[in-house]
């Protein structure tokens, strides 16, 4: 038994060890959480991205040689620039009427490029414009109480992009007072206080006609008391942006932006005569015009480039992101419909509303069925623009 009992660590006998408690430990303190990462830089988008016609949705189905005249247009201006001058020169060569011809021609001198957003999007707003047909006079008189106004002597209009390249078609204007150059006067400012007075051009009938005329950027004038025609072309701007009276209307409730065509805001405005300065008001832009002789066959009105546009094959472009005076295949579709527009179009205008890289206004002519078209268009599109062989697309837009 005394062997057996030294063979044990611990005798049967005896109580347990009392089982101390463990000292308390304090929790561990959570880990310290690790920086955030740093954001992922994105590329910026390249505006102008390099394609194929086959690529390009309805290219081979449009007639190009209806474009050409459009395109010798832009070629006038074009031809003094040296990466555009062998296709400009060549281009006086091609027999414009042969379809064949001209097709072989811009396949063979152009290299297209699809537009995009900053965001990546191809997609962009195209809408309408126009040249209508107003009833005026020399004198004021009668109905002829809206004045369209000459640009003003104290207009100052500064051309930012000769002292800084990188704000190129960018302008400020303004006047001096003192020795500072301020604001010029909103279109609000200049209807209250009268700051236009002796600067009139003609005299119309219609202030919502006048106001939308200013939109269209040139038109024509009967005037009534000595019998002519003329146009009245754009010359200047009082330099406050474009707001859209469409979109005022939306945003008051008076309408949905479904609803925002120029048809049914001059509806709004003869209902409510006691609001027509308001809405005027909330555009401050103003556009000053200057008066044209017009000649047989009439041509279009001069655009932005300087050449007269062309029915349904010239649109105004934001010249940031798209050259004036290229070409520029549009795809979208007919106004307030989902039949397909596909065209081949010049740039050969701007305006204020005009913004951004897949931006389009599609000008659909002179009188009032092309401005019934106009006015309902507000269809989505994409763009491409057509260079010359060896010459790269504008800056990227920043992401």
């Amino acid at each position: 038994m005394l062997v057996a009992l030294a063979g044990c660590t611990t005798p049967p006998s005896a109580p347990p060890a009392p089982t101390m408690p463990a000292p308390a430990i304090p929790p561990a303190a959570p880990p310290a959480p690790s920086p955030a990462p740093p954001p992922v830089a994105q590329p910026p988008v390249q505006t102008l991205q390099v394609t194929t016609f086959q690529s390009i949705p309805g290219w081979n189905e449009d007639r190009l040689r209806e474009a050409w005249p459009a395109f010798l247009t832009s070629c006038e201006v074009l031809v003094r620039r040296p990466d555009w001058r062998e296709p400009c020169m060549v281009a006086r060569e091609v027999k414009g009427a042969d379809e064949a011809a001209v097709r072989l021609f811009f396949e063979s001198f152009f290299v297209p490029h699809q537009v995009f957003n900053a965001d990546g999007s191809d997609q962009g707003l195209v809408t309408g414009y126009y040249e209508p047909l107003l009833r005026g006079a020399r004198k004021r008189g009668g109905r002829f109480q809206t004045p369209l106004h000459k640009e003003p002597a104290d207009l100052l209009t500064i051309d930012l992009g000769s002292v800084y390249p990188e704000l190129r078609n960018m302008r400020l204007r303004g006047k001096v007072v003192g020795n500072k150059v301020v604001p010029y006067p909103s279109r609000g400012q200049m209807m209250q206080d009268g700051a236009l007075a002796g600067h009139e051009l003609l005299w119309v009938d219609d202030p919502i006609e006048a106001f939308f005329l200013q939109v269209q950027g040139s038109g024509r004038v009967y005037l009534e008391d000595t019998k002519e025609t003329v146009r009245i072309a754009y010359a200047n701007q009082n330099g406050h942006p474009y707001r859209s009276i469409g979109r005022y209307l939306v945003d008051k409730g008076e309408m949905t932006l479904d609803q925002a065509s120029a048809q049914s805001i001059k509806a709004w405005y003869a209902a409510n005569p006691a609001r027509r300065e308001e809405l005027l008001s909330a555009n401050p832009s103003y556009v000053f015009f200057r008066e044209e002789k017009l000649s047989e066959p009439i041509p279009g009105p001069k655009g932005a480039l300087g050449v007269p546009l062309t029915d349904q094959r010239s649109i105004a472009v934001d010249p940031q992101f798209v050259p004036l005076g290229a070409p520029v295949f549009l795809s979208t579709t007919q106004p307030n419909s989902t039949v397909p527009l596909r065209r081949l179009m010049l740039a050969q205008d701007t305006g204020g509303a005009i913004k951004g890289a897949v931006r389009a206004d599609y000008f659909w002519g002179f009188g009032a069925q092309a401005g019934e078209r106009a006015g309902k268009m507000k269809q989505r599109g994409a763009m491409w623009v057509l260079l010359p062989k060896g010459q790269g697309g504008p800056a990227t837009a920043a992401r």
